[in-house]
């Protein structure tokens, strides 16, 4: 019952990172804690999208945010996350090889 729940609790982590922007939100976020403006300017969105994105991930834990002024800045909350999209980038690296090594036999 109790790893039933960690595996939804993982699973809407997962969820919250599981989009395109979001992906591009915490790229961008690897550089270190960032304002709303400045987010929506590397990622080449409409703020109002991005609040909504980045509301997503505060709420799954994956981001946090303080007010400075009247700007809102938004950092990474366990940049142990990180390493989890990296891995999914070596994923697609090694997909990418295998898939290579198939058209060299065709």
């Amino acid at each position: 019952m109790l790893k039933q729940i960690i595996y939804e609790k993982q699973a809407n982590v997962a969820k919250a990172i599981a989009h395109p922007l979001r992906m591009a939100i915490l790229d961008f976020l690897r550089e270190g804690p960032q304002c709303v403006c400045d987010i929506a300017d590397a990622v080449k969105s409409e703020r109002s999208n991005i609040s909504k994105h980045l509301s997503i991930m505060v709420a799954a834990g994956v981001l946090e945010y303080r007010k400075q002024g009247l700007q809102v800045i938004y950092k990474i909350r366990t940049p142990c996350i990180l390493r989890f999209v990296d891995c999914l980038t070596e994923t697609l690296k090694e997909n990418a090889i295998r898939e290579q090594k198939l058209l060299n036999v065709i």
